[in-house]
């Protein structure tokens, strides 16, 4: 086994019928860009790309951040979370992140000063 299958390995991929939700963090800033989903094709692709990639539950396909708008997102570190059922992604991301124009995802506040 290889490292990059040793690491997926580590992944629970059974708990979610093959999707882990994946949180998407801004390398330089610490802000939270967005969250989405991935399968292990989708990871392998980022990790062979360097270029982030996720799978849509509502296209059931999957696809690559800025493919279409170019608001790229550079995968720098990939970390998986204690039970292995959440992945954290660490970016670089051109341009904005979220669909709606703005720089990330989290713009709407609920609760709190």
């Amino acid at each position: 086994m290889n490292a990059l299958e040793s690491a997926i390995s580590k992944i629970d991929w059974k708990k979610m019928n093959g999707l882990v939700p994946v949180i998407v963090q801004d390398v330089k800033t610490n802000n939270i860009l967005m969250q989405a989903y991935v399968n292990q094709e989708a990871l392998k692709l980022t990790i062979e790309t360097g270029k982030c990639h996720y799978f849509s539950r509502s296209r059931k396909s999957i696809w690559q951040k800025g493919e279409t708008s170019g608001n790229i997102q550079y995968i720098k570190e990939i970390y998986v979370d204690c039970d292995g059922d959440c992945i954290l992604y660490r970016v670089v991301q051109k341009g904005v992140a979220c669909h709606t124009g703005e720089y990330s995802c989290f713009f709407e506040k609920i609760y709190g000063d």
